[in-house]
């Protein structure tokens, strides 16, 4: 089993101060961060058994004077390497430096459809028109092009507006994700929208994907394949689709902690201590996640746990056991199509 996609934190700085961050960013980086030496072994070592995609994020990964040279270096060794930035602090002079360094994709987050919302968000005024600024100017180099959104109470309502300048970017996708409240995001658990919301989110964004030509993706939302595969009436596959926690994704930390997501705080290992692919094939954890059999609760009883299998973050979160039911699916016992 290989990874499929690996998001890698370079830093934990940032220039933004979002009210959701799950790396509850600093100003200024951490002396744990690893250094271009460990970065290039930890490349070097991903490349030996898999060809992942490979997201470098943050914290503002612009941050990194190296970035470029990370990028590049993981690009050689036959990576699809991708960039998640919040687009304030691009140039065209870095725009370029990373088309050169072989960016695959870049995706800059907007959480609303309006200035006053996002600059709310990110906490700091003026990130929503330099965002769209970067965005731009990364397109105009020539990088395919992703914006994420974080639904939460503040901006539910905003979601039609969004898609609207979502459509008016001309972006290649759109990934929407269903806030899970770790790091900052803890502070705004009143913000958090209930199961039937939730529900109506993801049949709207279903209905959105057959009427649009744009690749539209629920994250953190595994249920949605659910809804997808009772409309659709395609059959079931057999492989999993939704929640992918060291299954076919994990996370790698500043300091080199492997996670299955950054949004689930249990550390499988240490790249410092251990090689990735150990971690990665050997860790418990990993192990444990990879089978489906247990799975607690409407999880472990509902008929598209192999594909959805709830988010496991969001269970932790909640119950403090990632086996457990995932808290915000509506489908249960009482709930059966």
């Amino acid at each position: 089993m290989q990874p499929r996609v690996i998001a890698w934190e370079l830093t934990n700085a940032c220039n933004l101060a979002c009210v959701h961050c799950r790396a509850e960013a600093q100003l200024k980086p951490s002396k744990e961060e690893l250094s271009f030496e460990e970065a290039k072994a930890l490349i070097d070592n991903i490349a030996s058994f898999s060809s992942p995609i490979l997201i470098l994020t943050g914290g503002e990964p612009l941050l990194r004077k190296d970035v470029y040279d990370i990028a590049e270096y993981g690009t050689k060794k036959g990576l699809k390497v991708v960039l998640a930035t919040n687009g304030t602090l691009v140039t065209q002079i870095i725009a370029e430096k990373l088309k050169k360094s072989g960016i695959k994709r870049f995706t800059v987050s907007i959480d609303g459809a309006t200035k006053e919302t996002h600059d709310k968000f990110r906490g700091v005024e003026g990130a929503f028109e330099r965002a769209l600024r970067g965005i731009e100017i990364l397109k105009n180099a020539g990088i395919s092009s992703q914006i994420g959104t974080t639904v939460t109470k503040r901006n539910v309502d905003e979601l039609e507006d969004i898609l609207k300048l979502v459509l008016k970017l001309e972006v290649d996708a759109w990934h929407v994700f269903l806030l899970v409240p770790t790091g900052r995001g803890e502070m705004i658990r009143d913000e958090v929208l209930n199961a039937k919301e939730y529900e109506k989110i993801l049949n709207w964004l279903y209905e959105v994907q057959k009427n649009y030509d744009l690749e539209i993706k629920p994250t953190c939302a595994p249920h949605f394949y659910r809804i997808y595969y009772h409309k659709s009436k395609e059959p079931l596959p057999k492989h999993r689709l939704g929640c992918l926690g060291g299954i076919a994704f994990c996370f790698i930390s500043y300091k080199g902690d492997v996670q299955p997501c950054g949004y689930l705080p249990l550390k499988a290992g240490n790249v410092r201590e251990k090689s990735f692919k150990e971690i990665w094939m050997n860790s418990k954890l990993f192990i444990d996640l990879r089978d489906f059999t247990k799975l607690k609760g409407k999880c472990g009883r509902c008929r598209f746990k192999v594909i959805c299998g709830g988010c496991r973050a969001r269970a932790y979160a909640e119950y403090g056991d990632y086996f457990e039911e995932e808290p915000y699916c509506i489908y249960g016992a009482e709930n059966r199509f």
